[in-house]
């Protein structure tokens, strides 16, 4: 298992690799994927990051997120992870892709080309406790409405997400 994220030039071309703590506090461009998946409810399915990971402790975010190994396709990774995280294996399929850069409470820098991922999945996952506090299921709607009236408990990145590009969303469940 490879600590080691991929760095990226701002065409998502690789310029090398760094140990990923060290990547985020230098706030360098790396490599990142995100994962929605969704039920036939059109329901998306979030995390709680466990209390001990070691930024956004607590949060919400999305299904899952990580960063690609060395040599690994995005698709592949979102695959493993998402099985990693929530014990979920379904097919998921790219959405789109954006940049975007964000510090978080720690002072670590999140700065990704985050290519982002969407499957569906009807039952409800097996999380791994050492990543996921807790689950739920929610409407994109209510997302957005607890997104904004309750901003500190989400991660930076599904608040960016979702101001910009939650219309790609709604395309996909309605």
């Amino acid at each position: 298992m490879s600590t080691d994220v991929i760095l990226v030039d701002e065409n998502d071309q690789e310029i090398g690799l760094m140990e990923k703590n060290s990547a985020h506090e230098l706030g360098l461009l790396h490599r990142a994927f995100s994962v929605f998946i969704f039920n036939d409810k059109h329901e998306l399915l979030l995390q709680q990051r466990a209390a001990t990971k070691y930024h956004s402790p607590s949060q919400w975010a999305n299904t899952c997120c990580s960063h690609p190994y060395p040599n690994e396709t995005l698709d592949d990774a979102a695959s493993r992870r998402l099985n990693e995280e929530m014990g979920i294996s379904c097919a998921l399929h790219k959405l789109f892709s954006f940049t975007y850069k964000a510090t978080m409470d720690n002072g670590l820098i999140e700065h990704e080309i985050d290519h982002v991922f969407v499957g569906n999945y009807e039952e409800n996952p097996q999380p791994n406790p050492e990543e996921v506090a807790q689950f739920k299921w929610i409407s994109i709607n209510d997302l957005k409405k607890e997104i904004m009236d309750c901003p500190q408990q989400y991660t930076e990145w599904i608040k960016i997400i979702f101001e910009h590009h939650s219309d790609q969303f709604i395309q996909i469940t309605s």
